[in-house]
């Protein structure tokens, strides 16, 4: 039987909080949740969340700042880069 240490995770409770405390933020992270974890660019979360397509992007970026939101691939679409994110944990 072996056990293994536990995990220390340094947390910046206030920048976290700071970075969750939108509504479109928390739902931006429930719908990235869902199904056991999804992967969806801010164009489609727009969609989903019936949001304008930049105040999605904006959210986005905030939370991938924060580090709640990881960068999962970058894909060519008719000359620009979509990026898709799925959730950092």
């Amino acid at each position: 039987m072996s056990l293994t240490k536990p995990v220390q995770i340094e947390v910046d409770w206030e920048a976290l909080a700071r970075a969750s405390a939108h509504p479109l933020r928390i739902s931006i992270l429930e719908v990235l949740g869902l199904d056991g974890g999804r992967t969806l660019s801010p164009k489609e979360l727009s969609q989903e969340l019936q949001t304008a397509r930049g105040n999605a992007n904006y959210h986005v970026t905030e939370l991938h700042k924060a580090g709640l939101l990881r960068l999962v691939r970058r894909q060519p679409v008719r000359g620009v880069v979509e990026n898709f994110y799925g959730l950092a944990y």
